[in-house]
């Protein structure tokens, strides 16, 4: 009884949440909201970042607030942003899934698949090198601009969507206490893509993995198993008792696990650098030498994340240790660290390697009520 409750409270509160009302009318004049009467006070957002994580670097105009990131929780959560008011944000990047869909292709409003995977938003506010697969937006304002328009996607266009949300009985209020506008016509793409960033630059896990707890924090009667060690000295390469060097962290170092780099992996043979199904990075930068490449993600995770790679081909962490262990393949800009014979993992260090992988997973992330559905409280 409960569970029906709480789903018919969710869905009304979609429909009043995408509900427009009417504009009032003073004779032939459009009042458009007056909003300077709701007090303007928004205060400072402090985000909790681990000791041992680098600085996030906060644009200077758009300050995290405690109203902008409210504001851009309801925006994240609310399917008004698409054409027909029936995907959000959070429809590809789902908080069980560290913030990613769990499919190797999203699908959109309209049915159609995407052409990559989502990427998790874990740590999304520290990547100062480009945002998506391709690094095609310098960042989180930016980038949060392109959903709302992909046909592939919500296929929407920012001046109905802005007219929706002027028109809105909730979000006038949101963002003149969030921005300080003094009418509902000030409402724009501008302000929504910064309140989108704001709420995505607190998505921050950090400290509370088991790795984080033994190595980084220090924290005392953490305890790694034999075969935990195994895959943590395969992963970094400080083995002393002549385990293979997996490789990875060349691409997946550093306490983000990313080194925020575009590389190739080998997933594609390429005769030439003109051969890749996808260009990636290379569309980006025009540099066919960039062809085949993309953005190394967190491992951070990433247990919680399948499946893997930029389409989502591999399906299982078994699968791409399998995969690198193999042979990954050929084509001019395989990056160096990689080789194209296997590694000589047996089946024990396959096992270590994805035992690791599991102690860099956070559940107080997926579980923090602060990036929860607001629609759902």
């Amino acid at each position: 009884m409960r569970l029906f409750l709480r789903l018919v409270l969710f869905a009304t509160m979609l429909v009043t949440g995408c509900r427009e009302v009417p504009v009032m009318m003073d004779d032939d004049n459009p009042i458009l909201g007056d909003l300077e009467s709701i007090p303007y006070d928004p205060q400072p957002y402090t985000l909790e970042i681990p000791d041992f994580f680098p600085d996030m670097i906060i644009p200077t105009d758009n300050p995290l607030t405690v109203e902008g990131v409210e504001l851009g929780r309801f925006l994240f959560y609310d399917p008004i942003l698409s054409a027909d008011s029936t995907q959000a944000c959070a429809s590809c990047h789902l908080i069980e899934g560290a913030f990613t869909d769990n499919l190797a292709l999203s699908t959109g409003i309209q049915g159609l698949e995407g052409k990559r995977s989502a990427m998790s938003l874990l740590n999304v506010g520290f990547y100062y090198s480009g945002l998506f697969w391709d690094g095609r937006s310098p960042t989180l304002e930016e980038q949060a601009l392109h959903p709302v328009t992909d046909p592939l996607e919500m296929d929407n266009t920012w001046e109905a969507l802005e007219e929706k949300l002027r028109n809105h009985d909730l979000y006038p209020e949101m963002f003149r206490k969030a921005f300080g506008i003094k009418d509902r016509s000030d409402i724009s793409r501008d302000y929504a893509t910064k309140a989108l960033a704001s709420f995505e630059r607190t998505l921050i896990s950090g400290g509370k993995a088991k790795y984080d707890k033994k190595f980084l924090s220090l924290e005392p009667g953490i305890l790694y198993t034999a075969s935990e060690f195994r895959g943590k000295d395969m992963f970094f390469d400080e083995s002393e008792e002549g385990l293979p060097d997996a490789q990875c962290f060349h691409c997946h170092g550093g306490v983000l696990f990313t080194t925020n780099e575009y590389r190739n992996n080998g997933l594609q043979e390429a005769a030439t650098l003109n051969d890749f199904d996808d260009p990636g990075y290379g569309m980006v930068t025009g540099k066919v030498i960039d062809n085949g490449k993309f953005r190394a993600p967190t491992l951070r995770n990433i247990a919680l994340s399948a499946p893997y790679m930029h389409d989502g081909r591999l399906a299982t962490l078994e699968e791409v240790i399998d995969f690198y262990n193999e042979g990954v393949h050929y084509a001019a800009n395989l990056d160096e660290n990689l080789v194209i014979q296997p590694l000589g993992f047996d089946e024990q260090m396959k096992q270590d390697l994805i035992a690791f992988l599991h102690t860099l997973t956070d559940t107080s992330f997926v579980s923090n009520p602060a990036f929860q559905n607001p629609f759902e409280e």
